[in-house]
């Protein structure tokens, strides 16, 4: 679905990514770790046109979309929900779900898709009426994962769903994140909670210094490395 080759990126002069190759599959949850600093968020920014691609070339259902624009992107079925949960405050629950369908001109479309992230995220469907500032974080994210899913995506571009959740919101993040995998989107997500990340993807990419420097299934947890630098010695 998603093929990434020789991808070297960043902003202005600065180089962060240095030669990236990965795939995503359909139907498949990839994850990027790695410590801060390392490229994960510029990999998504590349794809979605936000960073500045300098070099290499990025397939999405074998046609080059390197150069596309936002717009385009949604367009061809990939959604990006960036870190921090960002909504907007000051609208209702519904009013920001309206927003992700923005490109949408059939209004019982809209309200088709609207029905569905409700049936997602029953406490969105309670919470309609509200501003989205009353929010809790993990309503906030779910929130921000509706508006990014009312395009009906085929690829969905999470950055740190679970930065700031507590343990709790973080455990029904991940399970909302593979309800969604298992309903037919494919996601790359970016994640700093390497063992979740690992536990819940089909394939983990570690990057260091922009570059990948280790790749595998859930086997990686196993890794002495991983075990040492990213899991705090063991778990």
């Amino acid at each position: 679905m998603l093929h990434i080759e020789d991808l070297h990126a960043g902003y202005g002069e600065l180089e962060v990514l240095k030669g990236i190759n990965l795939e995503v599959k359909p139907n498949e949850i990839v994850a990027l770790i790695g410590p801060n600093g390392a490229g994960k968020s510029t990999v998504i920014k590349s794809i979605f046109s936000i960073a500045k691609v300098t070099k290499g070339k990025i397939m999405f259902q074998k046609k080059n979309i390197t150069h596309l624009k936002t717009h385009e992107l949604i367009e061809e079925g990939i959604s990006y929900v960036n870190q921090g949960r960002i909504n907007f405050s000051n609208l209702t629950v519904k009013e920001n779900l309206e927003i992700g369908a923005e490109l949408t001109r059939d209004k019982e479309i809209i309200e088709k898709n609207i029905g569905q992230v409700f049936e997602k995220f029953p406490v969105l469907r309670a919470r309609q009426k509200s501003l989205a500032y009353t929010l809790s974080g993990g309503q906030q994210q779910m929130l921000a994962l509706g508006r990014a899913l009312m395009q009906t995506p085929k690829l969905l571009l999470l950055d740190e769903p679970s930065l700031g959740l507590s343990p709790k919101l973080q455990k029904e993040v991940f399970a909302t994140i593979k309800n969604l995998r298992d309903e037919g989107i494919a996601m790359l997500i970016v994640e700093q909670n390497a063992k979740k990340a690992i536990e819940i993807a089909d394939r983990t990419y570690l990057l260091e210094d922009g570059r990948i420097a280790l790749t595998g299934g859930k086997n990686m947890l196993q890794q002495k490395k991983i075990q040492n630098v990213y899991l705090g010695g063991g778990y």
